[in-house]
């Protein structure tokens, strides 16, 4: 009897561990859930046989050791700085591990030794990274098998409310990381190549560069661009491509008034704010603004160029009023943070929403054809949401096809090759998971 242990319960583990779960009835393995928080481990393995939930700190490496034991197979959604330590525990234990974050120097310099030992250490196989690199290959390797030369590559991924649920003017709710979203695009400039020219966004500048994509049936969005574009040009075989750009969707509207936080300084998560416990949200934005005497929202508009749509979008989040800041010694990025989390709060009937889009230039017997893709998965409630779908399900298609032996890859692994984004995909379907494609000849 196999042992899959999953480290983290969090927003995205609902579908993980109802798949798995469900595939242990079959008598392959059984299936543990810990977590900090022991009752929403408990909630979410809710007393199905095979399965148990169990309470633990698992920043504590013994602790985390003590529970490996015996184990086959560890799915991590622990913080992605953990992942290199988890794996260092599985190498140790003799465990394969899956995560859904991206490959590092740390996770990388455990190849070999991962290899060595038949061990396999899947990364980067969620939504972005992951549902992204299955499909884009999948497009890449079928054209170039009909005979394709690559020139040009786009993708683009966003988690967004669904339009049944989109009832405030940003488009925008928390279906993810609120701080990773308030602190996107920063850490260095974005990077890609456009038409055979390297390209570099500084973040000051980066909600101003949008690409406005449509997409058929589901409307207008913004795209702009993700930090490194240029990291898988080797692994996707685009190192003689003329474009190739990654980005992050967002609703049409939204980049425009999130460019005032960023030219404010209002992401700025570097330093600490003096006074933010007596402060109120209209002296918090007024803090970066110069003082003149007038009202914030005149002082706002004298120093930047604030389109009305934007200016509404800010007065909806109570940034003109007299609500406290109700929090000491924060920082800018913070204190916005909270001021999010009170009004982009999914309700509890409301549906997020999935969509990933790519498009890829190529050339054949002297034409030229563009190919594009797009995929739109909607939650099916708080707990099922599009997100934990898209981030657990190939977490959890992966964990089951390593021990059933269709996934034989050993070492560091991200799904890049036929191998393993075949079955993948074609798994992904039977969850409505699938992309719609469409060619065109110009």
């Amino acid at each position: 009897m196999k042992r899959i242990l999953i480290l983290g319960a969090g927003r995205s583990a609902t579908v993980l561990i109802d798949y798995l779960i469900d595939h242990a009835a079959e008598g392959i393995w059984t299936v543990t859930v810990a977590d900090m928080d022991a009752h929403t481990a408990a909630r979410k393995v809710a007393g199905r046989p095979n399965a148990r939930a169990v309470g633990a700190d698992l920043s504590d490496k013994a602790v985390r050791t003590e529970l490996m034991k015996g184990v086959t197979f560890v799915v991590s959604l622990l913080p992605p700085p953990m992942h290199p330590e988890v794996a260092l525990d599985c190498l140790s234990m003799g465990c394969h591990l899956a995560t859904a974050s991206y490959v590092g120097p740390a996770m990388h310099a455990l190849h070999t030794e991962a290899e060595a030992k038949g061990l396999t250490f899947i990364n980067e196989i969620g939504l972005d990274p992951g549902i992204d690199h299955l499909s884009a290959m999948q497009m890449l390797d079928g054209l170039r098998a009909d005979g394709h030369r690559i020139l040009h590559f786009e993708s683009h991924c966003g988690g967004l409310v669904a339009p049944e649920s989109d009832d405030n003017p940003w488009g925008y709710k928390f279906t993810w990381n609120p701080r990773n979203v308030v602190l996107a695009g920063q850490g260095g400039a974005a990077k890609f190549i456009h038409n055979g020219l390297y390209k570099y966004i500084p973040y000051q500048r980066l909600f101003t560069r949008i690409d406005e994509i449509s997409i058929e049936g589901h409307g207008l969005f913004e795209g702009y661009a993700n930090r490194d574009s240029l990291g898988y040009r080797e692994a996707y075989g685009l190192m003689d491509a003329l474009t190739v750009f990654r980005g992050t969707l967002r609703k049409a509207g939204f980049c425009a008034a999130w460019n005032v936080f960023v030219q404010l300084g209002m992401t700025d998560d570097t330093y600490t704010m003096e006074g933010t416990d007596r402060m109120t949200l209209s002296q918090y934005l007024g803090a970066f603004l110069p003082d003149n005497g007038a009202s914030v929202r005149h002082r706002l508009a004298d120093h930047l160029c604030v389109s009305d749509r934007a200016m509404d979008q800010i007065d909806w989040l109570g940034l003109f009023g007299d609500e406290p800041v109700g929090l000491s010694n924060a920082t800018p990025a913070q204190i916005l943070q909270s001021v999010l989390e009170r009004k982009w709060i999914m309700k509890p009937n409301d549906k997020d929403m999935i969509v990933m889009w790519h498009r890829i230039g190529s050339e054949k017997e002297g034409n030229e054809h563009t190919t594009t893709a797009s995929l739109v998965v909607k939650g099916d409630d708080m707990e099922r949401t599009a997100m934990a779908k898209t981030v657990g399900l190939p977490l959890a298609i992966a964990t089951r096809m390593v021990l059933e032996g269709t996934i034989q890859r050993r070492g560091v692994v991200i799904p890049i090759y036929p191998d393993i984004y075949n079955p993948m995909l074609a798994e992904l379907e039977r969850f409505g998971v699938q992309f719609e494609e469409k060619c065109e000849v110009a």
